[in-house]
């Protein structure tokens, strides 16, 4: 029996996708930020832990040695120039790994030489970009918006081959957007730079309350509201702040010094800052050992640490922009494969020396078995 009808139905018509939801701000509750620029900004502008999480995950992309390989030798070298090209200064694994952590997004435009062969890619803003849809809601092509300039590029050329290519993080809760770690950071982000203006509060007065001035008169009377405006001027102005710190103070009659503190529980923001910070650093799949965070930060576990941050976090992260890139070149280099090169990763030559002392030991692999499993070429290519 022919569930689907005849013929006609063997090529079954793309579904329909929801129209794309613009704003990428988090929406839950909370007292920060919601949307993309503002998180961004308290992130990567404010926060040290934010900023180096992303800064760690994004330059080990960039940093890492590539590889490509394709049916003709010279396709693939003229790949591997392509990426490595820095346009306008950008290290563009690197550009695009960060778009991918913090906004979820990342658009690269293929530049054209007058032969028509790809000359250059450019990673676009991924704040700036908005998708086109056609009736059906499939993508058609990209807005592009500087201030108050706008261009729009279309998702094919003339001839019917990649002109931007996107790549996005999983968000299964949009069709056309990925979801970045930003939103899921903003809360740790907003405590992290909470405590440190809390910190710098108390610093300012001298990490306690200084006390409090009492006035016991003799006769039982009370300040006027003369008397009470102008002690507090002079306790702003002459006594407070750090520059002020441990000056003496001369009392009129009545007026007596009761010293007061705060408890080591109410000072202690260390533990809330440490908790904030491996929210941070959890959200961007960096282990917290690596930005600082106090714990287990010997070097075994420094060691350890790298390791998971290459595979669990850079080698996915990598693997997605260049299989995206790779894809989107397919038009000019036919099945171009782009892969880090994992014998040059010094985070996991540990690892590579374990898998080649084990191959080289297998005694019932032949040589070109060996390469294959190495991810070598075979020989005389």
């Amino acid at each position: 029996m022919k569930w689907f009808g005849r013929k006609a139905a063997a090529v079954p018509s793309r579904p329909p996708l929801a129209r794309a939801w613009v704003g990428l701000g988090w929406s839950g509750a909370g007292n920060w930020p919601q949307d993309y620029e503002a998180q961004l900004r308290a992130a990567m502008l404010t926060n040290p832990v934010a900023q180096r999480a992303v800064r760690l995950a994004s330059e080990a992309a960039g940093s890492a040695a590539l590889a490509a390989t394709a049916p003709e030798p010279a396709q693939a070298q003229a790949a591997l120039r392509l990426v490595q090209r820095r346009s306008a200064g950008q290290n563009l694994v690197e550009t695009l790994a960060g778009h991918l952590l913090l906004h979820g997004n990342a658009y690269v435009q293929i530049g054209h030489g007058a032969d028509g062969e790809p000359l250059t890619l450019y990673a676009l803003r991924p704040d700036r970009v908005t998708i086109e849809q056609d009736a059906q809601g499939w993508p058609i092509g990209y807005r592009y918006r500087a201030g108050e300039r706008q261009m729009l590029y279309a998702s094919e050329d003339a001839a019917g081959r990649t002109a931007i290519i996107h790549l996005k993080a999983l968000n299964p809760t949009d069709d056309h957007y990925g979801l970045g770690c930003l939103g899921a950071a903003a809360g740790a982000v907003a405590i992290h730079n909470a405590a440190t203006q809390w910190n710098k509060a108390l610093l300012d007065n001298a990490a306690r309350p200084s006390g409090a001035l009492v006035y016991d008169p003799k006769d039982g009377g009370v300040l006027s509201s003369d008397q009470f405006d102008r002690l507090r001027e002079e306790l702003e102005s002459v006594f407070q702040g750090k520059d002020n710190a441990g000056r003496p103070m001369l009392l009129e009659g009545g007026l007596s010094w009761q010293a007061m503190s705060l408890s080591p529980h109410d000072m202690d923001f260390v533990e809330l800052k440490a908790a904030a910070a491996r929210d941070i650093a959890l959200a961007f799949g960096v282990p917290p050992v690596l930005v600082g965070l106090p714990g287990d930060s010997t070097y075994s576990n420094y060691r350890e640490a790298n390791k998971a941050l290459w595979r669990q976090t850079v080698l996915p992260l990598a693997d997605k922009i260049l299989g995206g890139l790779a894809q989107g070149l397919s038009d000019w280099m036919p099945d171009l494969r782009l892969q880090v090169d994992l014998n040059q990763v010094p985070a996991l030559i540990e690892e590579r020396g374990l898998l080649w002392d084990r191959i080289a030991a297998a005694d019932f692999l032949s040589r070109a078995e060996k390469r294959a499993m190495l991810g070598l070429e075979a020989e005389g290519r």
